[in-house]
């Protein structure tokens, strides 16, 4: 049977100063790999060793994949173009208090402001077009086994919404997707699709 996991990569820089980093290459902040270490022995100790890692190809995913397999004696991760970030287009860069100004139709759930179109954006129906390949993909080559993708947040909520085949709208405002929190994509996760759950206290199990 194949088990599909999905991954946040930790904490930005990008994140930690609120901007929007897009397919810009922020790295990871100590906290972030601070995370990254947590969620790699959470793991581990959940007796979870990945026979498949696929990361974005930006350095802030891919140091948490990496450190996630040395801590899992997981296979090394391997890079998939399509798990990069949703493209933030004119917004990329901008602090997050530019998205209210930006004229750009938003979408508000309790906990984010989305913006949904603009120059050079990536929409929300696109970014899900290009999960479903991820998935296709995936599925093609894996008939079994446990397989970790380590992507971003807005990507990673259109992963959530290809799998159970959800509207792109529908997913946004169904849970938020923090820094390396744990995902399983599975027909009975839609529901409860955290495997671990991260608070500002640190990473904790979902009961």
């Amino acid at each position: 049977m194949l088990e599909i996991y999905l991954c946040r990569h930790g904490q930005s820089v990008a994140n930690a100063e609120g901007i929007l980093a897009g397919h810009t290459d922020s790295p990871l902040n100590d906290i972030g790999k601070g995370q990254a270490q947590e969620l790699g022995q959470l793991a581990k100790n959940a007796g979870l060793r990945f026979d498949h890692i696929y990361c974005s190809p930006l350095s802030r995913a891919k140091d948490t994949a990496k450190i996630i397999a040395e801590i899992t004696s997981s296979r090394r991760p391997e890079i998939m173009d399509d798990l990069i970030e949703r493209d933030f287009g004119f917004l990329t860069g901008k602090p997050y208090s530019e998205i209210a100004k930006s004229g750009s139709k938003l979408w508000q759930t309790d906990d984010i402001v989305y913006f949904l179109d603009g120059e050079g954006v990536e929409t929300f129906p696109d970014c899900l077009k290009r999960a479903k390949r991820v998935l296709d993909t995936v599925h093609k080559n894996h008939a079994d086994g446990k397989v970790l993708l380590v992507a971003h947040g807005d990507l990673g909520m259109m992963l959530f919404a290809a799998f159970h085949s959800t509207p792109w709208d529908e997913a946004l405002r169904h849970f938020h997707f923090g820094n390396s929190e744990l995902l399983l994509l599975h027909e009975d996760s839609k529901h409860k699709p955290h495997v671990f759950e991260i608070d500002q206290r640190g990473l904790v199990e979902k009961a």
